[in-house]
């Protein structure tokens, strides 16, 4: 596999997974619409182009790392996207894009001879940093194998899903609704828990070493919430993208969620009054103000 690659899409995520490749040797030739963004990139002896076509036509495998759909979609078919470069020939989508956007950019970078992975992340940005992500890969077996030992740099857990297009979307956007589950049922328990007098550190103690133990619990409630941080690097907008998202793909294939509704609207509720661009352990400050009370580490 050829060492020089194309990376698009350098913020939180984007920017630790790239700054891996360049500690394993590659070149990359890189792009962002922020140009501070690719600026530690740039330090380190990447290349800068001005387009995601331009990327195209200097590397013949490009990965994004894209914060929403239609991003991704401007990005790979748009005007100086993806779909115009000369020498591309592999395309890795780290993005939670959803399964339709998946199909649709493979289809149409499949008709230029491009082969598509979706190959989704998880793990958070300290994950991305330790190269410890989950990958979700889903695409053509032979493009997967060939772009294996490229992903396990950036992830310790590289699984394939299959070959259908989107199949690696999906997962990840099950992944995410359980997720996004864990932290808002986890943080209107914990609130009930100090409402009624509990201590949050013996609760975390008590949860962590029984059957109520989560993600959220294990790690954003230690990392972030009791210690009053909120700084786990996920904004509440790209988590209510993906649990809207996920709702949507149930929604198409006629499956019941009624669980994932309820907490589809605690999610939107974050964002309706402006918890968006904040980080997504958050969410529990909007519960912390309807019952007077707040969850924090006494020292």
């Amino acid at each position: 596999m050829a060492k020089r690659c194309g990376f698009i899409g350098t913020g939180n995520m984007g920017l630790p997974m790239a700054l891996r490749l360049l500690d394993r040797g590659y070149e990359l030739t890189v792009f962002d619409i922020r140009e501070d963004a690719l600026q530690p990139l740039l330090e380190r002896g990447a290349q800068a182009a001005k387009s995601p076509a331009d990327v195209a036509s200097e590397a013949d495998t490009i990965l994004v790392s894209l914060p929403t759909p239609e991003v991704v979609h401007e990005v790979a078919l748009g005007p100086n996207g993806i779909v115009e470069g000369s020498i591309v020939r592999t395309y890795v989508d780290l993005s939670t894009t959803g399964p339709t956007v998946a199909e649709l950019v493979a289809n149409w970078l499949g008709k230029k001879g491009i082969s598509v992975l979706d190959a989704p992340v998880s793990g958070g940005v300290s994950g991305a940093e330790k190269g410890t992500l989950t990958v979700m890969v889903s695409g053509p077996v032979s493009p997967y194998e060939e772009m294996k030992p490229l992903l396990e740099i950036i992830g310790k857990n590289v699984i394939y899903v299959g070959k259908r297009p989107g199949w690696g979307q999906m997962m990840k956007l099950v992944n995410n609704l359980l997720s996004a589950t864990a932290l808002a049922a986890s943080s209107e328990a914990f609130v009930l828990g100090i409402k009624a007098g509990l201590d949050p550190e013996i609760m975390l103690k008590v949860i962590n070493g029984s059957t109520g133990r989560n993600t959220a619990t294990e790690d954003k409630f230690p990392g972030a919430i009791l210690p009053r941080t909120f700084d786990w690097g996920f904004t509440t907008d790209l988590m209510y993208k993906d649990v809207k998202l996920c709702l949507e793909q149930a929604e198409m294939l006629g499956v019941p969620m009624w669980v994932g509704n309820a907490v589809r609207q605690l999610w939107a509720y974050v964002v309706s009054q402006g918890g968006g661009p904040r980080d997504f352990t958050t969410i529990i400050q909007y519960i912390e103000s309807w019952a007077g009370v707040e969850v924090r580490a006494s020292r």
